[in-house]
């Protein structure tokens, strides 16, 4: 069952066309990632899918065919129930400097969501605890790891229990040392079956984790598939010069 559907979606910015007829499904419990060079779309592809930017045409509908379906891009539509339901991590953690880790992770649920305090804090620490982060509760970011911050901005994102999460690039920030303690934590959210839509430049990671890949070049996708035709065998020469450069 599909939880995203995206048809022909347009954006620009200031005239310059950035997403150029995207279509694309996305299957409840796969793992979807868009790979490409810088200034493919990826980013912006994402921030469409999350309400962060509006599109100029085409579509974006969650939930399709249900009684919960909202279409993202609708002129009126609720971004704060949008996105309760669509977590977004970004390569830079924005983490709130003033705030614990704790209190980074719970601002959201008692705010947003209206979930008592305790509640909240309970929910936290049991994701803290769960990605490794438990004795962290009390830290404040300038104390963390780059990947430790990663983490907790992804468990941040996690505890407005979204039905997709998408990520942005996550790991590019980072020393290649931590890449490997952030990408645990996505396969762990892919093995407990949540779906999931990453753009990154970890190709070994594509090829273990994605049910699909899809290559985006100025603002198209020129080819989707499977990790192992998409990365193993693409039929476009756009695909494999991409790889060639990407891989050595």
């Amino acid at each position: 069952m599909s939880v995203i559907e995206i048809g022909g979606v347009w954006k620009s910015f200031e005239e310059l066309p950035v997403l150029r007829g995207i279509d694309l499904t996305i299957e409840s419990h796969q793992a979807v990632v868009l790979i490409g060079a810088s200034g493919s779309g990826k980013s912006t592809l994402l921030r469409c899918i999350n309400g962060l930017e509006t599109v100029d045409a085409g579509s974006i509908v969650l939930a399709p065919r249900t009684r919960e379906e909202v279409d993202i891009s609708a002129p009126r539509v609720d971004m704060d129930a949008v996105r309760r339901r669509i977590g977004i991590v970004f390569q830079s953690y924005n983490l709130f400097p003033h705030l614990s880790v704790l209190d980074n992770v719970t601002l959201a649920p008692r705010k947003v969501a209206g979930v008592r305090a305790e509640q909240a804090t309970d929910e936290a620490m049991a994701l803290l605890t769960r990605f490794g982060l438990g004795d962290k509760a009390g830290e404040y970011p300038d104390r963390l790891s780059g990947g430790q911050s990663q983490r907790v901005a992804i468990v941040r994102a996690l505890a407005l229990q979204p039905e997709v999460m998408l990520f942005d690039e996550i790991t590019s920030a980072l020393d290649p040392l931590l890449v490997g303690e952030v990408l645990d934590a996505v396969r762990e959210l892919k093995a407990g079956g949540l779906t999931l839509v990453m753009a990154t430049h970890e190709m070994g990671f594509a090829r273990d984790v994605a049910d699909q890949v899809c290559f985006l070049r100025d603002g198209i996708v020129f080819e989707q598939g499977l990790p192992e035709q998409v990365l193993g065998d693409p039929q476009r020469p756009e695909t494999r010069e991409f790889l060639a450069r990407i891989l050595g």
